[in-house]
């Protein structure tokens, strides 16, 4: 994006710089880091990404206080994942944006928004390597004028609150097992919180405890990463439920994984959300079905979605289901990040934390990609794709 950055860093390039960088990511983590990594961090103006802050914030705000919303919102949550005691707001909110090249220029294009926890901890150690590996200055990782030091408080407070973190967990199917595992080692790292398997709970009465290094150890607050898409599809057996009224905290519990979701596009009106209906509100199907994209409304990570789908595709689904269904149309994300194998396409999350009855945008975080999507399975054998940091100077 800034042009003499990007060219100084594909000059600069080496191999063995990127071995070190891997290197160094590798001993941050303290665990392997078992997804792809891009070879290159990404240079932003800061004020492109304002501006995508902005549009961020704006939606978000439309839908936290639109009481129509909110109520539907509120209908949509299983009933085994209402949280009794849940947030009035969510800590956590993360929009997906693409850049679209239009008439005007470069504009933001919603792609997704969640209220779950993206990677704050493996973020910061990424977007560091990177400025370390590369000997880079004059660009920042962080919005809101945070350093590292002062993200870092910022995300303790949020996470953490005023408990002690050996009683705040991050709860997790077998996390050991998982793609985001450095995640959670930074996480204990830098917050000590211990990521935890949902099947080490112990419930007694309206209180949960888990073993910490032998002790058992009551929890306070839960920093839940249980998706609950995950526990529907692989018949996750708990020892406790969701929506047991127990006396613990949540943050990013699992009722908000539906409240903020794909559920939440069609309710927007916004240039930049491109045009999304629910499957079952749709009278006449589009002619131009390869510009529009089907979408499950409650699934993670891409799972389901299917490119110019066809007649007998959306009939396949029953007449009941598809209320849980979007169609929507798609978009050509621009390929603005030039890299020695070729132009690439950048995703940009926006990951916020709330802050009073609104949120403070604290770090982005970048998927690269040439595929049909930013997911590795639409990547494979490719170089200069895959997890990324932005970095931006604050001076353009």
């Amino acid at each position: 994006m800034i042009a003499s950055r990007r060219q100084a860093f594909n000059r600069a390039f080496t191999e063995d710089a990127f071995a070190h960088f891997l290197t160094d990511l590798g001993a941050r983590a303290g665990v392997p880091v078992d997804f792809h990594l891009s070879e290159t961090p990404c240079f932003f103006p800061m004020s492109l990404m304002d501006q995508l802050v902005g549009f961020a914030q704006t939606i978000i705000g439309d839908l936290l206080d639109n009481p129509e919303y909110r109520a539907a919102a509120d209908a949509v949550v299983p009933a085994r994942f209402r949280v009794p005691r849940s947030e009035s707001r969510p800590t956590f909110m993360i929009v997906d944006v693409a850049l679209v090249e239009t008439e005007r220029g470069l504009e933001g294009r919603l792609v997704e928004l969640q209220a779950f926890p993206s990677l704050y901890g493996f973020q910061v150690e990424l977007a560091q390597a990177h400025l370390e590996a590369w000997k880079l200055d004059g660009v920042t990782p962080f919005f809101s004028g945070l350093d590292r030091d002062s993200y870092v408080r910022t995300c303790q407070h949020a996470i953490v609150g005023p408990h002690d973190p050996a009683e705040v967990v991050l709860l997790e199917i077998d996390p050991r097992h998982q793609k985001t595992r450095p995640d959670f080692a930074i996480t204990e790292r830098l917050w000590g919180v211990r990521a935890i398997d949902v099947h080490d709970v112990e419930k007694d009465g309206r209180r949960l405890f888990y073993r910490r290094d032998g002790v058992r150890t009551p929890i306070a607050r839960v920093y839940n990463r249980v998706i609950a898409d995950e526990v529907e599809h692989k018949h996750v057996t708990l020892p406790f439920e969701f929506s047991d009224d127990l006396d613990v905290e949540w943050i990013g519990g699992p009722d908000w994984f539906f409240r903020i979701s794909k559920f939440s596009i069609p309710w927007l009106r916004h240039p930049w959300v491109p045009e999304t209906h629910f499957l079952h509100e749709v009278k006449e199907l589009p002619r131009d079905r390869d510009n529009w994209l089907l979408k499950p409304l409650f699934s993670f990570a891409g799972v389901g979605i299917v490119f110019a789908p066809t007649d007998e595709q959306i009939a396949a689904i029953p007449a009941d289901d598809r209320r849980h269904f979007i169609l929507q149309r798609r978009m050509n994300f621009a390929r603005v990040i030039n890299t020695p194998d070729g132009p690439t396409q950048p995703e940009i999350r926006l990951m916020f934390l709330r802050d009073g009855d609104g949120y403070l945008p604290v770090m982005p975080l970048i998927r690269m990609g040439r595929g049909k999507m930013m997911g590795v399975d639409f990547n494979k054998g490719l170089r200069w794709v895959g997890a990324s940091a932005a970095l931006m100077d604050p001076a353009l």
